[in-house]
This record gives C-alpha cells, sequence and structure tokens, in this order.
C-alpha cells in the first residue's frame, strides 16, 4: 500500500513540474518587446479600436437607444405575445443583445417593463455610425400584462395596448464626421453651423479632452463618447469608451 502510494504523489509531482515549466515557457513567449535602449516599445494593438485598451471588460449593459417595439400575437395555438423590439448601440463590437426585466413581480400599472442590453466591445471604438440590433421576448400564456415597456441608456419607450407598435426617433450626433469639425460649447453655435459640432447635438455624458487636460484613472463606459481636441477646438478624434 505504501509503494502504490509513492508512486501516486510521485506522478502528481512529476505532472505539477511539467505544468510549471510550461507557464514560465508561455510567460517567456508573452514578454513585451522592448525598443532601442531598454525601453518598453509598442508591441501591436487593435489598429481598428481607439482610445486606451485597459483591460479586457466586455460587459452587459443597456445599448444607447430603443428605437421601436412591435408586439405580435401569433395566430396558432396556444397563442402567445412576441415583443419584437429595435434599437441602436454607440459602435461596432456589441453583441447578445437581449431584453431582460427590469425588476420582477406585477407592477400596478400592468406594464411589463423591459430593460434592453447587450454585451460591451473589450475595447474602445471608433465613432463610425451607430449600430441597429434588435432582440425578441417572448410572453407566457395567459401574462397579466396590458403594455410593455423598454427602457435603453439614453431613453425609454412604450406602448399600453397588445397587441401594438410604437417607434422613436433619435436625433443624435453620432459622430462619425466628428473629426475635422469645431466643437462648440452649448449657445456657442446656432443649429446647421458647417464643419461644428455643437455640444447640445451630443449624446448624453460626452467627455471632451483638450490638450491642456489630464485624465485621472481609467474608466471605460462605451456609452460615453471621447472627443480629443487639438488646440483650437478641432476634434483630432472620436471613439466610444
Amino acid at each position: 500500500m505504501r509503494q502504490i502510494s509513492r508512486m501516486f504523489f510521485g506522478v502528481i509531482a512529476a505532472i505539477l513540474l511539467q505544468v510549471g515549466m510550461a507557464g514560465w515557457a508561455v510567460a517567456q513567449d508573452t514578454q513585451p518587446a522592448t525598443g532601442q535602449g531598454g525601453g518598453e516599445g509598442y508591441v501591436g494593438g487593435d489598429q481598428g479600436a481607439a482610445g486606451p485598451s485597459g483591460a479586457n471588460r466586455p460587459l452587459e449593459m443597456p445599448i444607447l437607444f430603443v428605437t421601436g417595439i412591435e408586439v405580435l400575437r401569433t395566430a396558432m395555438e396556444p397563442k402567445v405575445d412576441v415583443i419584437h423590439v429595435m434599437g441602436l448601440v454607440s459602435s461596432l463590437g456589441w453583441s447578445s443583445p437581449q431584453l431582460v426585466p427590469f425588476f420582477y413581480g406585477k407592477p400596478s400599472d400592468d406594464v411589463l417593463d423591459l430593460q434592453f442590453i447587450a454585451t460591451s466591445p473589450q475595447q474602445s471604438q471608433k465613432a463610425e455610425g451607430f449600430v441597429p440590433v434588435t432582440a425578441m421576448f417572448t410572453l407566457e400564456v395567459g401574462h397579466p400584462y396590458k403594455g410593455v415597456r423598454v427602457r435603453a441608456g439614453d431613453n425609454a419607450l412604450a406602448i399600453k395596448q397588445i397587441p401594438g407598435t410604437a417607434q422613436a426617433t433619435v436625433k443624435v450626433e453620432d459622430c462619425k464626421e466628428c473629426i475635422g469639425k469645431k466643437f462648440a460649447e452649448k449657445g456657442k453655435a446656432q443649429a446647421g453651423a458647417p464643419n461644428v459640432v455643437r455640444e447640445e447635438d451630443l449624446p448624453r455624458g460626452f467627455r471632451t479632452i483638450a490638450p491642456t487636460h489630464g485624465v485621472a484613472g481609467i474608466v471605460h463606459n462605451p456609452n460615453r463618447i471621447n472627443l480629443v481636441l487639438g488646440d483650437d477646438n478641432t476634434i483630432v478624434m472620436a471613439f466610444w469608451e
């Protein structure tokens, strides 16, 4: 019995030693490249992204806007109500859009409250225009709801009767063509001014970064647009965190 135990522990020790050596070898292979003079050099990155990459941080969070709700009742038995929702995410790189209950329990107004969420990109993304997404949610037979409300990060949309439809128009600057234009603070430019991006036209929670401004900490909010400004308030980069 002692002989078997010694053999068993010997095998385990050998396996652990091999795993440790393999991990050491991988660590050696993934050390950052260095530039001349011993300093760390640029080691690549996603050139399609913009802004600080930070750590990998995909998050399930609300999308930017909900733009439409459609509730359909099936013709075949058992008749169920299917909720089809459309929305906009801030950039490319979002995945797995879905509708989840905003809270549990029967509301007093008999309106089902849903939140439109998706998995955010792992890196900051260039502002290249909003991207449409859709999601569906099926209600059980005999549900008690008379209407549906869907909440996104910057707006909400509701229908008060099932079946039914509702739509919302989003009039917000997506900054697909912001680079090269000048940023104007609220009240400093008229609507439609050429080559100008007005503060009042930007999505809520935006951030401007002037040449003299530092950035304290690393905050990743894929629904916040960052505008990096030059000396004359010209936008030199626009990206979603």
